[in-house]
């Protein structure tokens, strides 16, 4: 098993992207610790996950909260001595013209997704540097490379974490520590279904448009991405063996996006 004994700490993994990978390291050995904002729903997702024979634990954690971010990983540390593995995960969406946005949604998006993945690995990357070993991993987006209309917030923060990941990499490499940042396509989970009738609304055309004109229009093959493509991507970063990868981003959208 390619994690076997590892601790791996994912946040939004109560549901979406965030279950799937906890679901995939569970299967390849982890220790695996649901940290989500909703508790009763993070455990749910780790008694399921013990139910299946794997071990899990749950935590809850609001990324945007330093206090909720340090007691949570404080609680793995006290089961589970250490932090093997981050995947930095919770995320929002909110669309409105540039014009329209609220100043308020505008911080909100920025918080959880910026301040999220800065809070939370600066709680666990002491752990991996005092163990020489350890993977970070951001949950970025095709918007991390491109644009769409109505997505300014989202789009800035997810470029913004591709700078992050080069900083921490450049840092936590003499400790032995990697990051990288995983870039899907668009992914039908709650988060995207939201945005389907958000998006037609505002651009006035119908959701099936949305999906084939403006969500699926470049792929390769009008697919959506599975939360298992991304899934697996999260799997080769965290068992990766050396630092030869550390400080890169990988695209996972049916050709959405290439480079």
């Amino acid at each position: 098993m390619k994690l076997q004994d590892k601790v791996a700490l994912v946040t939004g993994a109560a549901s979406g992207i965030g279950k799937e990978i906890a679901i995939k390291y569970a299967q390849e050995g982890a220790r695996v610790v649901i940290a989500d904002m909703n508790k009763t729903a993070a455990e749910a997702t780790a008694a399921e996950l013990r139910k299946a024979g794997h071990q899990a634990m749950s935590v809850a954690m609001d990324v945007t909260s330093e206090e909720q971010v340090n007691a949570g990983v404080a609680e793995v540390v006290a089961a589970w001595k250490t932090v093997d593995v981050l995947v930095s995960n919770a995320g929002v969406q909110i669309v409105h013209p540039i014009e329209e946005f609220p100043f308020s949604e505008w911080k909100k998006m920025l918080a959880i997704h910026l301040d999220g993945a800065f809070l939370t690995t600066k709680a666990v990357i002491p752990l991996m540097y005092a163990q020489k070993s350890g993977s970070i991993i951001l949950m970025g987006s095709v918007h991390s490379k491109l644009a769409s209309v109505l997505k300014a917030p989202y789009v800035t923060a997810k470029h913004g974490l591709l700078g992050l990941a080069r900083v921490l990499a450049k840092e936590g490499g003499p400790h032995g520590v990697r990051a990288n940042v995983i870039c899907p396509g668009f992914v039908r989970t709650p988060l995207v279904e939201k945005q389907i009738p958000e998006q037609a609304a505002t651009l006035k055309i119908s959701e099936e448009d949305v999906i084939k004109k403006v969500m699926l229009k470049d792929t390769v093959d009008g697919e959506f991405t599975t939360v298992d493509d991304v899934a697996e991507v999260a799997l080769l970063f965290a068992a990766f063996p050396s630092n030869a990868l550390t400080g890169q981003s990988l695209i996972v959208s049916h050709g959405w996006a290439m480079e």
